[in-house]
């Protein structure tokens, strides 16, 4: 199984990108399906919409953001369609919209897949 890269939807698409998997709940502001180019739209590996409004409400930090969303992700059954793809495609992109490109649930959930791909050894 591959270890995933992540990248923010709205850079250009590349054709090292390979299998592209956007891990938004929401569909990506101002961007057509067609510039996007996105092969398959996850948003079920996405943070539930509560935890997403918890944590935009200010309410938390991003340390228990992480800490709730690896909950869900333990719970997630599409955590194990995500997988999959890891194993069936060269390369996979997980792409996300938000600004912070180092503390966003993307690079949790890559962190996540690379645990569990180094705990399957």
């Amino acid at each position: 199984m591959n270890v995933p890269l992540t990248k923010r939807i709205y850079d250009e698409p590349a054709p090292d990108d390979g299998f592209r998997v956007l891990v938004d709940r929401l569909w990506p502001r101002g961007l057509s399906k067609d510039k996007a180019q996105v092969d398959l739209w996850l948003k079920e590996i996405a943070p539930s919409t509560e935890l997403r409004h918890w944590f935009h409400s200010g309410a938390g930090n991003f340390a228990e953001f992480s800490e709730r969303y690896l909950a869900e992700l333990d719970a997630n059954p599409a955590v194990a369609r995500l997988e999959r793809l890891l194993t069936e495609q060269p390369v996979v992109t997980l792409l996300y919209s938000v600004r912070d490109e180092e503390s966003n649930h993307a690079r949790i959930l890559q962190r996540y897949l690379s645990t569990d791909i180094v705990g399957s050894d």
